[in-house]
C-alpha cells in the first residue's frame, strides 16, 4: 500500500471511530508501547506530550517542534493505527506556528491532531484570538489531501482557571472555527463534563480521571476518552516501586512477573 493510501486509510478509520460507539484513545509514550496497546485491541492511539517528554528526560512543555514531528513519525510507523498528535500550543503564538504544527504533523503520518490555548509563557489566549489560531489550524487541516481530525483544546481546567463557563465559551468559539473535536482537559465531575457536552455539538474528548468509570463519563455525553500520560505514570511507578524495594530490601520479588512480548513486538510491521 501506497503511503498516501496507507494515511487516507488510517484518517477515513479514525473520522470513522468518531461517528460510531464512544471509544477509549490510549496514550503511547514511544513505539514499544504504542505496539502493545494496538495488540491489545485499541482502535486509535493519540500522543502524550508529557509522556513524550519524559522519554527525553525532561518535563512537559520543553520539547521542540522538530523532536515532536519525529516521534509523530514513529508512532505512525510503529502500529497501522490511526495517530492523533498533542501538538501543544502550536509551538508558537502565531496561528500560523498552529498551521505549521499541524501540516509538518501530518506529512509524518499523523492523521489527526490537538492544539490548545495555553502558552507557555503561562498564559491563556484571548478567547478570540484562541478562536483565530483554531481557525487557521483548520484552514491548513482542510488544505491536506485526507480528513485531517483536529481537537480544539481548552486548557482552563489544568491551568489554574476552572471556569466552567468560559470553558463552554470557548469550545464554542473552537466548534464554530471549524474544530472536529473539542476537549477541556481536567473535568473532574459528571456534572462538568455533562454542561460541557450539552453545550456543544461537535464530539467532545474526555480526559479520564481515577474518580470516574468509562460509563459514566460515556452517559455524561464524552464521545471519546484519552489518558493523557497516565499510562506513562503508571509504568514509571511500576519502576520506583521495584528499583526502591531492590534499593532498600535486596527485594527482586517483581521479576516474577513475566511478559510475553512478542504477542506484540514480533507482529508483522505495517
Amino acid at each position: 500500500m501506497s503511503t498516501t493510501n496507507r494515511q487516507r486509510g488510517k484518517a477515513d478509520a479514525f473520522r470513522a471511530l468518531h461517528e460510531g460507539d464512544p471509544f477509549v484513545i490510549p496514550n503511547p509514550w514511544d513505539a514499544g508501547s504504542a505496539r502493545v496497546l494496538a495488540g491489545l485491541g485499541f482502535k486509535a492511539l493519540a500522543s502524550t506530550s508529557s509522556g513524550f517528554a519524559f522519554t527525553l528526560g525532561r518535563l512537559d512543555g520543553s520539547v521542540t517542534l522538530d523532536e515532536v514531528i519525529e516521534h509523530a513519525r514513529i508512532l505512525d510507523g510503529a502500529t497501522d493505527l490511526p495517530v492523533s498528535v498533542d501538538l501543544e500550543n502550536g509551538y508558537g503564538a502565531d496561528p500560523d506556528a498552529a498551521a505549521t504544527a499541524i501540516t509538518r504533523a501530518a506529512a509524518r503520518g499523523a492523521v489527526g491532531g490537538s492544539i490548545e490555548d495555553y502558552d507557555r509563557a503561562g498564559r491563556i489566549y484571548p478567547v478570540d484570538y484562541a478562536a483565530e489560531r483554531i481557525a487557521a489550524s483548520v484552514e491548513a487541516a482542510r488544505g491536506l489531501d485526507f480528513p485531517f481530525t483536529l481537537t480544539a483544546r481548552a486548557e482552563n481546567h489544568i491551568r489554574g482557571n476552572p471556569d466552567l463557563d468560559d470553558t463552554i465559551r470557548r469550545l464554542r468559539a473552537f466548534e464554530e472555527a471549524g474544530a472536529d473535536v473539542l476537549y477541556a482537559p481536567g473535568l473532574r465531575t459528571v456534572d462538568e463534563i455533562r454542561a460541557i457536552c450539552e453545550s456543544v455539538s461537535k464530539p467532545v474528548n474526555v480526559l479520564a480521571t481515577a474518580e470516574l468509570s468509562l460509563s459514566e463519563m460515556v452517559d455524561a455525553g464524552a464521545r471519546r476518552v484519552s489518558v493523557g500520560g497516565s499510562l506513562t505514570w503508571v509504568a514509571v511507578g511500576a519502576l520506583v516501586e521495584t528499583a526502591t524495594a531492590i534499593r532498600d530490601k535486596g527485594d527482586f520479588s517483581a521479576f516474577a512477573r513475566k511478559l510475553h512480548l512478542g504477542e506484540w513486538l514480533d507482529a508483522p510491521r505495517p
